[in-house]
């Protein structure tokens, strides 16, 4: 497998690239901006993006969608719960941060245990709840993508419309710190992290917040 990523944009957003070896097909995870960077990036690792993936619908997150999907031809998939978040200025927050982003709907709603193949790879959706009502985390291989509701010694926001900060705390506890410790989390901003490593620091995870 492949894997690489990219912080993108204003916001430090972590665009992630998951590549087949042996096909060449790659899905791009949540890319927030900067889309000249992302395809330049798919080049140079001599991929052909065919799915892109969002872990949920904010703004910093699907900036460069279009842009990307326009450039690759690339399937969109999003969670159910935040579909109506890529149709809707409002819903996916740009109205609030000096732009208007609106898309065409995704081509496939995600659901919780679903998996989604990128060539010979089979990425397993995990349904994480709280920051958004569809926020999904992404089981690649031995990596796990965990989008903005599990950050390295921190958690998501839930002040945002749909947010719920008892849910998320639950979803990662539930469906998160029952990997294996030594599972990499690669989180929508920030540095990387591990399972172990946040079932045993993180305040909000612990105790001891």
């Amino acid at each position: 497998m492949i894997f690489t990523g990219l912080s993108v944009g204003p916001m430090d957003n972590n665009c992630y690239i998951i590549g087949c070896e042996e096909t060449r097909e790659a899905a791009v995870v949540d890319p927030g901006a900067e889309p000249g960077r992302i395809l330049r990036q798919l080049e140079e690792l001599k991929l052909n993006c065919r799915l892109i993936i969002l872990t949920h619908g904010h703004a910093d997150h699907i900036g460069a969608l279009g842009k990307v999907q326009e450039a690759t031809g690339a399937e969109v998939m999003i969670h159910a719960d935040d579909a109506a978040m890529l149709t809707s200025p409002g819903r996916n927050l740009s109205m609030f941060t000096g732009g208007a982003i609106k898309l065409k709907a995704a081509d496939r709603q995600l659901r919780d245990g679903d998996t989604v193949g990128v060539g010979k790879l089979q990425l397993k959706i995990l349904h994480t709840p709280g920051h958004t009502p569809g926020g999904i985390s992404i089981l690649a291989e031995d990596k796990l993508i965990t989008g903005d509701t599990l950050f390295a010694g921190s958690v998501g926001r839930s002040d945002f419309p749909g947010g719920d900060h008892n849910l998320m705390i639950k979803s990662i506890k539930e469906k998160i710190l029952t990997l294996p410790p030594e599972t990499p989390v690669y989180p929508g901003h920030g540095p990387a992290s591990s399972v172990g490593e946040e079932a045993r620091y993180n305040p909000f995870l612990n105790g001891s917040w």
